[in-house]
Formats: structure tokens, sequence, C-alpha cells
């Protein structure tokens, strides 16, 4: 079996932390740690999700974690995320509006910004849908 792990490179306040394809129960423990260590140690973190195809919930709680510790401590959080069904997994969560995500390392990489994310406002629930043909009217007894 081989062991998937995450990989950080630090450069001038930058830290780059490179997650394994399937972020997993396991991968998320050390993934916990390794974001830890990036969020004490710079005032950007990117989370490299380029390679993940797939995110367990657990991976997804320990980003939203990140979030929490990015936000108190003024570090800017940044996810890179291309597979659809990871962008999926994050939707669902509902952590694709609080965290900004990038469709490449690029994109992240060169955006400048004032170390403060404001997150995007929630999009509004689905309203009803219209009452079908008279299915309001069914219910009274005639």
């Amino acid at each position: 079996m081989v062991e998937s792990q995450c990989v950080i490179q630090a450069q001038d306040g930058l830290a780059v932390v490179t997650l394994p394809a399937d972020v997993d129960i396991a991968s998320s423990r050390r993934l916990c740690g390794e974001l830890g260590f990036a969020l004490s140690s710079a005032s950007t973190v990117i989370v490299d999700m380029t390679a993940s195809t797939s995110c367990h919930s657990s991976g997804v709680r320990i980003l939203l974690l990140a979030y929490e510790q990015a936000a108190a401590t003024g570090v800017e959080l940044r996810l890179v995320v291309r597979s659809a069904g990871v962008l999926r997994t994050l939707a669902r969560a509902g952590t694709d509006w609080l965290l900004p995500v990038y469709p490449s390392l690029e994109d992240a990489l060169g955006t400048e910004s004032n170390g403060v994310h404001v997150p995007r406002p929630r999009p509004p629930a689905n309203p009803a849908p219209a009452d079908p043909a008279g299915a309001a009217d069914a219910s009274r007894v005639r």
C-alpha cells in the first residue's frame, strides 16, 4: 500500500500544502498537523488539491477548522481544486462559498490580497416550487 502524504513548501510568508489524490480519514489526520504548522508559519496558505479526486467529510472538516484558525490569526487561506467531485463535496458542505477556490495553483499564487477574505454571501435557498395545478385544492373536502 502506498502511503499518501501532504507536502509543504514555504517561502516568503507563503506556504503551499499539496494534498494527495484521496483525502481520506488517514490523510486528514496528517492534514490537520500539516495545515496547523503552515498556518502558524505563513501569512498566506494555499491548499493545493490539484491532484485530489476525492475528499472525505473528515477532510472537509479539517479545511473548515483551518479556515477558522486562519480567520482568527489573520492568515489568508486559499484552495486550489480541479476535480468536479471534490467541488461537489465542498458545495454540499457549504464550504465552497466560505473558502476562496481557484482553478489552478498559478491563479491562487497570482492573486494579490489584503490578507482578509470576505466570504461570498450564501446563495438563497431554492424557493418552494409553484403549486402544481390544483394540488392545494386537493386537500379540501368537497
